[in-house]
């Protein structure tokens, strides 16, 4: 950006121009004879791209282009004799275009920075010569030392380390890695040697996925800046029929002369052009998403950045997003003549076949205490519901677990049954229940930690007045214990996903603006279906990836206030930056229609204020609420 020496090169050309226009103003005219070469050469040369783009523009009648108002203005400076004018209109334009490429490329330059770092090279186990990162097969195993950029996703096979994530989730502090945990391309190695298995090749690999999600945000444009957009396109062509009247009118049916009057209606044309207007818009949104980014949260475009910004109400799925959503089995309760090991192993052999969170804790609590899984077959699965199968081993084959609304199809439950999960429910635990055909065999309870940062949550959007709604699959009575623990007064319990959608349009229907949060799978339809979908837990995940609007990296719930602020903050933002720049339009336009503006303080005017619309909107990549929110 600021290394370019053509860079350099137009500020030198700026500045000379700026000079001489001075002793211009001053009464130092230079003769023709050197005037017109010598600012024909600087014009040319500085903005021929613009020159040529403005007389395609009117070749084929386009007045929407900025380019073709430029051109009208530089030709008529000409026209008039005043060709220092032409040069400094022609050179600040160009300038503050140079200024535009810069601060879009400036928001948008973390990734691509981490991105050009990353090794082109890995080591893999038994070679002694690196290879291509692009021949990496998935199953090589590569070799990474202390201080590496990791290359590719993988699954650590041997060593420990601490490997710092904070370039893709923001988070500083380095993590833990050893046998069997996932490290991620563009991580860096802190201080063992690890040897990796490659899960994903360069072009599959979370970082690679991420630059592509990052490209899309600037496809998807936010509604303020599509607006902004289509209104340039009518304002242009208006503003050279104004430009085209001012000269005209006088002229034609005042009999005033035509030469002060057609610079009057080029200095309007000029300080007219809505450079910074149509520049703020982008340069806000891409400031705001990269300072997003920075801090672990992943933006994918313009609207879903403007949309968490009118957020008036936040669903929130219970297990994965406020819990931790690794249950652990806490009590397993058997009844009759059974036993507990009886119990655990009979629901272990039927849940081994699903991945629910409950179901595998029911796994690994049987692992831990060695016991035997039953055989089992048969096996249907009830999405939102249970299972059932036949048990090899048990007396009666015939087995249900699940909800106990689930086993309630089945047969009739005991009043001690419900005694004994309604008191476990009240302790916040969630159950399953197990059965035959006839009876009722036993109760898993299970207990989930809640995420420390959920009450942060809560408390931020609560200072936001931002309604808080907790949605679950889970009973009422675990998802209202953990409701008073954080804080919120309304939930919707033992929903299955279709009806997790149902909730969500009777929100939107309430609030208009709601944002849901959740794992980004099981959740999948509600995200789609929200304003805003937020999706934790996502990391490596391409199909949560694509489910959500928002992606916390760094899975930090307390995130979400500073998010919907950030929001607010870009949107206000814009507001102010499209004011000034209207306003400051205003004013130079009423001098131009008096006489008393020129062409040179139009052009500082108009370079003026979008340079002021660019510097704001960059400060959305510094500005930080995160600790207040």
């Amino acid at each position: 950006m600021f290394n370019d020496p053509k860079f350099y090169w137009l500020i030198f050309i700026c500045a000379l121009v700026g000079i001489l226009e001075f002793f211009e103003l001053a009464g130092m005219h230079a003769p023709a004879w050197f005037a017109i070469p010598f600012y024909s050469l600087i014009i040319f040369g500085i903005g021929h791209e613009t020159l040529w783009h403005g007389l395609k523009a009117l070749a084929t009648l386009n007045f929407k282009s900025i380019n073709a108002l430029m051109l009208i203005a530089v030709a008529g400076a000409f026209y008039l004799g005043q060709y220092v004018e032409a040069a400094v209109v022609i050179c600040l334009y160009t300038l503050a275009e140079k200024l535009e490429d810069i601060g879009i490329q400036k928001s948008q330059s973390s990734l691509g920075d981490l991105l050009d770092k990353m090794p082109k090279t890995v080591l893999l186990e038994d070679e002694t010569i690196p290879i291509r990162i692009e021949n990496v097969k998935i199953g090589d195993i590569m070799m990474v030392k202390p201080f590496d950029i990791i290359a590719l996703d993988g699954v650590v096979v041997s060593g420990f380390s601490y490997v710092d994530e904070s370039t893709i989730t923001g988070e500083p502090i380095p993590k833990d890695k050893a046998l069997g945990d996932t490290v991620f391309a563009g991580t860096i190695n802190k201080q063992g040697f690890l040897a990796v298995e490659v899960l994903k090749t360069k072009s599959d690999s979370t970082l690679n996925r991420l630059k592509e999600i990052t490209l899309q945000a600037t496809e998807k444009k936010a509604h303020t800046q599509k607006f902004i957009e289509t209104f340039s396109q009518f304002y242009t062509p208006f503003v050279i029929a104004l430009g085209f009247m001012v000269v005209f009118i006088p002229v034609v049916f005042l009999g005033e002369p035509f030469d002060p009057w057609l610079l009057r209606g080029l200095t309007l044309i000029v300080i007219a052009c809505p450079c910074a207007l149509v520049i703020s818009t982008p340069i806000c949104i891409y400031s705001a998403i990269g300072n997003a980014s920075t801090h672990g949260a992943l933006i994918k475009s313009g609207r879903d950045l403007e949309s968490i910004g009118q957020v008036k109400a936040v669903a929130l799925d219970k297990t994965r997003t406020l819990t931790y959503g690794k249950p652990i089995v806490s009590d397993v309760i058997p009844f009759g003549s059974g036993t507990k090991e009886n119990l655990l192993g009979c629901a272990a052999g039927i849940e081994i076949f699903s991945e629910h969170p409950l179901s595998l804790s029911i796994v690994e609590a049987a692992k831990k205490d060695n016991l035997n899984f039953h055989k089992i077959e048969n096996y249907e699965r009830f999405i939102g519901k249970g299972a059932k199968a036949d048990c090899l081993v048990c007396d009666n084959s015939h087995h249900c677990i699940g909800k106990l609304s689930f086993i309630l199809e089945e047969h009739h439950v005991p009043n001690r049954v419900h005694a004994i999960i309604d008191s476990l429910n009240s302790q916040g635990k969630t159950t399953v229940v197990i059965s035959t055909h006839e009876q009722v065999e036993g109760v898993i309870g299970f207990i989930d930690e809640i995420r420390p940062e959920s009450k942060s949550l809560i408390d931020g959007l609560r200072k936001l007045q931002i309604k808080s709604v907790m949605l679950t699959g889970d009973h009422q009575a675990p998802a209202q214990s953990i409701a008073n623990k954080l804080g919120i007064t309304e939930i919707k319990a033992d929903l299955l996903p279709e009806d997790k959608v149902k909730a969500i349009e009777e929100l939107v229907k309430k609030y208009k603006f709601v944002a849901m949060v959740g794992d980004g799978v099981n959740d999948a339809p509600a995200l789609a279906l929200s304003n805003v979908g937020i999706s934790i837990g996502s990391l490596g995940n391409d199909a949560a990836l694509e489910a959500a609007s928002i992606i916390l990296l760094n899975d930090r719930l307390d995130m979400i206030p500073f998010l919907i602020r950030l929001g607010k903050k870009t949107i206000n933002t814009i507001k102010f930056n499209t004011a000034l720049a209207i306003s400051i339009k205003l004013i130079f336009i009423g001098l131009a229609l008096i006489g008393l503006s020129n062409l040179a303080l139009a052009i500082f005017a108009d370079v003026g204020v979008t340079l002021i619309v660019i510097l704001i909107s960059l400060r959305l990549m510094k500005w930080n609420k995160l600790a207040s929110s």
